[in-house]
């Protein structure tokens, strides 16, 4: 029974994609970094899975300033964890994934906790449209959906910055090369009023079917008008026309008015989970 470290993304995902495929949609997160990491899109990426009686059991990554991204894993081996970090001199801002595991990996950390933000995964069981069948009604307003272009790129970044300030989340990463990447992709979704953007989605290329949405964000002057709904239908919408069978969000327990936007339109909770940062 050991944890495996690295920084070959080869290798780690030969040892643990296969474990990570097995259940895409709560290793949402994993898969989706990996994609990244395979892009290039971040500099000194750690990696790592656990192994025991020759199966995978865990994995990990950790790509800075973001905190280690934890997968479900064996709470008995995660203080062995916590001392190969503490031997490689790892500093880690944080740690996320599902709230026993980091819970546990927390309360073996070195650093106390400062601040936990509880989050819950939903998937979709069934779209519903927000008022009509294309997502806009009077009651949600006018307006329409349209994919960002690398034209985009300042107001989408600028986005980006105040839902990371808001949201206490990655507040000491440039949002620029994500989004810079996520253009290049499609995977940004405004929605629209007189050609005006009013709200902003992201959805995932669909990876072993699974696309997740994320973020949802409206600047204050423009909610409670129903726009954050109209883009997340649209983006879901897309995720689905883009071929994903499992479409996927986290949302914010602290915030009950997104968790019952996200309901309305047939999202239904899957797990929970947090992220705990650290002193």
């Amino acid at each position: 029974m050991t944890w495996t470290l690295t920084s070959d993304v080869s290798a780690y995902a030969e040892a643990a994609e296969p474990w990570l495929l097995r259940d895409p949609v709560r290793n949402t997160v994993l898969l989706t970094v990996l994609r990244w990491i395979r892009s290039g899109q971040y500099s000194d990426p750690l990696m790592g899975w656990f192994v025991e009686h020759g199966e995978v059991r865990g994995a990990l990554c950790h790509t800075p300033p973001y905190p280690l991204l934890l997968g479900s894993s064996p709470f008995a081996e995660l203080p062995a964890l916590v001392g190969q970090l503490v031997n490689r001199g790892r500093e880690l801002p944080g740690v996320t994934g599902p709230v026993e595991t980091v819970s546990t990996f927390a309360s073996a950390w070195w650093q106390p906790e400062k601040e936990r933000r509880s989050e819950r995964l939903y998937r979709l069981a069934m779209l519903v449209a927000p008022g009509g069948p294309d997502g806009r009604s009077a009651l949600y307003g006018p307006g329409r959906a349209r994919v960002a272009t690398l034209d985009d790129l300042p107001t989408a970044v600028h986005w980006f910055r105040a839902f990371q300030t808001e949201a206490h989340v990655d507040v000491s990463a440039d949002p620029g090369p994500v989004v810079s990447a996520r253009l290049n992709r499609n995977e940004l979704v405004w929605w629209e009023l007189a050609g005006r953007p009013v709200s902003l989605a992201g959805v995932s290329t669909p990876i072993s079917g699974m696309s997740r949405i994320g973020p949802v964000f409206t600047p204050p002057e423009f909610r409670r008008h129903g726009y954050g709904s109209a883009v997340t239908y649209a983006a879901t919408r897309k995720a689905i026309d883009d071929g994903a069978t499992e479409v996927l969000l986290f949302t914010d327990l602290s915030n009950p008015v997104s968790n019952s936007i996200y309901q309305s339109i047939g999202y239904v909770p899957v797990s929970d989970y947090a992220t705990i940062t650290f002193s």
